[in-house]
């Protein structure tokens, strides 16, 4: 497994190897000793695994306030995804700044997203399975998120938006005076 930086600090693309032979394949998808030198010594928790049936259906934009803030690790299974990540933490460098990163099942790379950043992502096929890490438990309390359209963000979506949530729908945009979290 190895760690690559993107230009907004904290999140990672997490390459691994596949090792295959007449039987099929192998591969590392998660080890904590590999990715010490990012996770900043937490440990994983909790796993979730999403399916999306239809093509074009967009999830998020979704993060946790701190306490609870943690960081995802997010891996496609099956299909392909437009995956979203926005710069929410106060102080950033690249604050409000958001980038988009294709994951799919062929490439074998996982998204490492650190506290403080929403999350969501755009199904680019249809039938997407995605497996997602996380430092910390989900709590509903805690629970927030950006409208997926918000004009001061301005996500370049793939494909038309489709099969947005009821929730997803209800998330508010960003106040002028956003400040952003502090954790």
């Amino acid at each position: 497994m190895n760690t690559i930086d993107t230009d907004i600090a904290g999140i990672y693309t997490i390459t691994t190897t596949r090792y295959g032979d007449a039987r099929g394949s192998f591969a590392r998808l998660f080890c904590e000793k590999e990715l010490a030198s990012v996770l900043y010594e937490q440990h994983i928790c909790q796993i979730n695994h999403s399916y999306t049936a239809a093509c074009g259906s967009v999830r998020g934009m979704h993060f946790q306030y701190a306490p609870h803030a943690e960081t995802k690790i997010v891996r496609c299974l099956q299909g392909k995804i437009f995956d979203v990540v926005i710069d929410l933490r106060h102080g950033s460098e690249t604050f409000l700044q958001w980038r988009g990163f294709v994951l799919s099942q062929d490439a074998d790379d996982a998204l490492l997203i650190p506290p403080g950043c929403a999350h969501g992502f755009q199904t680019l096929t249809d039938d997407v399975h995605l497996l997602y890490l996380h430092t910390g438990f989900y709590t509903p309390a805690a629970e927030g998120g950006v409208h997926v359209n918000d004009p001061r963000i301005g996500i370049v979506w793939p494909l038309p938006i489709e099969n947005l949530s009821e929730r997803d729908q209800q998330h508010l945009l960003l106040p002028e005076d956003y400040a952003g979290m502090i954790l």
